[in-house]
């Protein structure tokens, strides 16, 4: 396939082309050529006003669910979110049935997945059956190609457990991947403990439980001198303690979702249950402080914490209903309305850049002769989020028919281009 981009915005930080404007010619899944004025005819052309193309987004926290729950989402209808999305990558957490904790199951997710136009990067379980009390086979697992390891949306709370985790892992550079979050404190509660807790008579889920976890792994890593990355920071609290540590100099970076960076407890007026999130929506105070920390370079990059829950999973008490949204494919018009204030090519590093140097994973070049794992999009426009539109199995977004700022257009991945159908 012959596929010709035409006044094409380069966005690809610390590389040469950055923010020029170029004509690229992708061809059998390379870049040809790039120039000011390509003219051979394509199999596809793509010419609109304001497009910009970086390299393929990668997204470090998502359920895909498979195996055990594909009612929920597949292998298949993830990689067609993630596409939809901007995504050319996504890792995926391990909180499968059974789990991803032994190197059959990080080689059976590789193997059904090749296909794909997404690339999925199994997560390995710290813990057998994710219960957090005996080290799963990680080393096996890295061989196999598990790109972290995580207990997922399963916290490890022994922290015998994970200090042998993390000194594990540095034999082969390793990283840990955890939500803060000690379930000891915040087992009962519904949502963030605070004025909108006591207003709506609900259990609350103290700001103590994210901190007091939050601590304790960063003890743990200092010790250990290993890697840390903590996913769904969502308190002031949090990032205070995450830059005193990078200050200090210990291994360790974390990440965002962007729901925690637009929404807060005082939407759960309602007691709608797609709102019912871990961690939970917190108070305008904190977004303020996530949205600096991200400004400042204290919040490495963004995690969706795609979560898909079928409609029996929400549509019941808001105390039963399952945790999470789905993210993947509002992700970049949401940061478009919570980040106005940052430039694309900031927007590019949290996406695209900043994860690959985290995990260690080569980030795309845009460049002749390169393999061709391009995100198209256009950062100015705005539309609305229709769940006709939604391609996971899912549909449980709190933003179906709201208006999003910035909007993916399509990825050219494995020798494919999978694109929005306004073209």
């Amino acid at each position: 396939m012959r596929i010709l981009l035409k006044k094409a915005h380069i966005i690809a930080p610390g590389q040469a082309l950055n923010g020029l404007i170029r004509d690229l010619l992708i061809e059998d899944g390379v870049i040809r050529q790039i120039a000011g004025e390509i003219n051979i005819v394509g199999d596809r052309t793509i010419s609109r006003e304001n497009l910009h193309i970086s390299p393929g987004w990668i997204d470090v926290f998502a359920h895909f669910c498979d195996p055990g729950y594909e009612y929920k989402e597949d292998l298949e209808s993830g990689a067609k979110a993630a596409a939809a999305g901007g995504f050319t990558e996504v890792m995926i957490i391990p909180n499968t049935h059974p789990p991803l904790e032994s190197k059959a199951q990080i080689e059976y997710i590789i193997r059904k997945s090749q296909h794909l136009p997404v690339n999925i990067r199994p997560m390995g379980a710290i813990s057998k059956d994710l219960e957090g009390k005996a080290l799963a086979e990680m080393y096996e697992m890295h061989r196999s190609g598990a790109v972290a390891f995580s207990d997922g949306t399963n916290p490890v709370q022994s922290s015998g457990l994970f200090l042998k985790a993390l000194q594990y892992v540095k034999a082969f550079d390793g990283i840990i991947i955890q939500i803060p979050d000690d379930s000891g404190i915040s087992q009962h509660g519904l949502m963030h403990e605070g004025l909108w807790s006591t207003r709506l008579g609900m259990p609350g889920k103290p700001a103590i439980a994210e901190e007091m976890l939050l601590e304790r792994d960063l003890k743990l890593l200092k010790y250990t001198e290993s890697k840390l990355h903590f996913t769904g920071v969502s308190l002031k609290k949090s990032v205070d303690l995450i830059r005193a540590a990078k200050a200090e100099g210990l291994q360790v970076t974390c990440s965002v979702t962007p729901y925690h960076l637009l929404l807060s407890d005082e939407n759960l007026q309602q007691y709608d249950s797609v709102f019912k999130v871990n961690p939970p929506l917190r108070e305008g105070d904190d977004i303020m402080a996530l949205r600096n920390a991200v400004k400042e370079g204290v919040i490495d990059c963004i995690a969706t914490h795609h979560f898909p829950q079928d409609v029996d999973g929400k549509q019941k008490e808001f105390e039963y209903a399952g945790e999470g949204m789905i993210g993947l494919e509002s992700c970049f018009g949401v940061l478009g309305k919570a980040l106005e204030n940052l430039t694309v090519e900031q927007k590019v590093s949290l996406l695209a850049v900043n994860a690959r140097k985290i995990f260690g994973i080569p980030i795309p070049e845009i460049k002749e002769g390169s393999a061709a794992d391009i995100t198209l999009f256009d950062p100015e426009i705005s539309w609305i989020f229709e769940e006709n539109g939604i391609h996971s199995k899912s549909k449980n977004s709190p933003f179906k028919g709201s208006k999003l700022k910035g909007k993916p257009l399509g990825i050219i991945n494995k020798n494919r281009f999978y694109t929005d159908s306004s073209f």
